[in-house]
Order: C-alpha cells, then sequence, then structure tokens
C-alpha cells in the first residue's frame, strides 16, 4: 500500500474511533444525568447502618436477600451484638439463631464470626480501607468491598460494585455485552467518569427496581426509553417511523 494511502488510511480509522467514543461518552453522560435527575434520593444503600460496623455486618449478610430482608434482621440484631467483638466471641448456634431470617444463614453466621475475629486479631478492631484486606476476609468478595469502601470511606478508585440488577441493566442499556460481573465492572470503569463510579452502581440498581426488572421491562415509564437500546418504546417508534 503506498505511503499516502496508508496514512489517509490510519488518519480515517483514527478518525472514526475518536467519533465513536465521543458518541459513547456523550451517550454515558446523558445516562448519567437523567438517572442521577431520576433517583437522586437513590445514591446511597438502602442498608440500615449508624457506623461503619453495622454497614460491614449489613452489607456481608446482603448477598442473595433483599435490603429490606437485611434490615428487618439487623433491627434486632444491632441491638444485641455492639461490636466486632461481640460477634467474634458470639456463641455460633445463637448467631445461627439471629440470623435465620436470611437466605444462607447458616454459612453467612460462620463467615461473619470468622471476619470479626480477623478483623479483631489482624486490624485492631477497625474495618480495612483497602479492597486487597477487605477480601482476606471470610465473606468478603469484591463486590461487598465496593459497597464497603463506597458506602464507608467515600473511597471509589478500586472498583464498581456490581450486583445483579447491575448485570441486567447495564446489559440493556449497551454498557457491556459481557455477563460475568468482573467483566462488566472492567468494562463500566472504562466508560464511567471515574467520578461517577460511587453511585453509578446503586443508579442502575435503582431503575432495575424500578423500571427494567429481571423480568419485565416496564420501559413506557422508564427515564431512559428514547435512548436505550433495548427500549422497546424506542425501537416501536423506529418502527412506526419506518413503516410510515
Amino acid at each position: 500500500m503506498p505511503g499516502a494511502v496508508l496514512f489517509l488510511y490510519m488518519t480515517c480509522e483514527r478518525y472514526t474511533v475518536c467519533m465513536r467514543k465521543a458518541s459513547e461518552d456523550a451517550y454515558v453522560s446523558e445516562v448519567m444525568r437523567r438517572l442521577i435527575g431520576r433517583y437522586s434520593d437513590k445514591l446511597q444503600t438502602e442498608l440500615v447502618h449508624r457506623n461503619i460496623t453495622e454497614l460491614f455486618v449489613a452489607v456481608l449478610l446482603s448477598p442473595q436477600c433483599s435490603d429490606k430482608q437485611v434490615n428487618v434482621v439487623t433491627k434486632s440484631l444491632f441491638k444485641k451484638y455492639s461490636g466486632f467483638e461481640d460477634y467474634a466471641n458470639a456463641d455460633l448456634r445463637a448467631l445461627k439463631r439471629d440470623l435465620s431470617g436470611l437466605n444462607y444463614y447458616k454459612t453467612k453466621a460462620r463467615n461473619l464470626r470468622k471476619a470479626a475475629r480477623m478483623i479483631m486479631s489482624r486490624f485492631d478492631g477497625e474495618v480495612p480501607r483497602t479492597i486487597d484486606q477487605l477480601m482476606e476476609l471470610h465473606g468478603v468478595g469484591r463486590k461487598v468491598a465496593n459497597v464497603i469502601l463506597n458506602e464507608g470511606f467515600g473511597i471509589s478508585e478500586h472498583g464498581i460494585a456490581i450486583d445483579t440488577h447491575c448485570i441486567t441493566v447495564s446489559r440493556r442499556l449497551g454498557l457491556t455485552r459481557h455477563k460475568t460481573a468482573d467483566r462488566i465492572e472492567l468494562d463500566l470503569m472504562r466508560k464511567v467518569p471515574k467520578r461517577d463510579w460511587k453511585i453509578i452502581s446503586n443508579l442502575l440498581i435503582a431503575l432495575g427496581r424500578d423500571t427494567c426488572t429481571a423480568r419485565t421491562k416496564f420501559c413506557g415509564r422508564c427515564v431512559l426509553k428514547d435512548i436505550c437500546p433495548s427500549s422497546t418504546e424506542r425501537n416501536h417508534a423506529t418502527s412506526t417511523l419506518s413503516s410510515g
């Protein structure tokens, strides 16, 4: 390929990539603007807590449970156990009974006691502030660690918490084609401005609970109905225009 032609080809390719990136950035910016406008009261977790210890416990207990379900259990739990020392010294059978209103309560009771013991012995009774240290604790995966860092310490540079709502909604919005949480997290970290990492998870969760549920999409009342690539309203309007 002659040099001039090659140069022109590479220039066009770079231009195409730049235009695609600009279009993607504009789309993400509009999605964020609308979601913040619609769900400004949902920017923080709905797990009830008064301090970082209670937040840690609530988030640790939250997998495979609704926030409402966790809040019912922790209402009495937090009255009985005031800190990590109490959880570390708890009778396992009693702790299991205290958590019996949760899914997988037996496993969660064991993990909570083990995590509390490690926090007492290795971290002087304080919740760790790094994702690597948090993930050393029993029952703490990347999602749980990210939520604790984001909600408890305002630290979001490590990543984005991904739950089932985030997986469903981000795929429907065209923000990712992947199905696994770790790959979806990487896609969102690449496309969403870092300043929004702290709130994107809660916004996607709010949308997933409101109009973009796993079983049914209620596109007619969705704030993104005219720009979402999987919106039935948007697709219907396009089909109508084409047939007309």
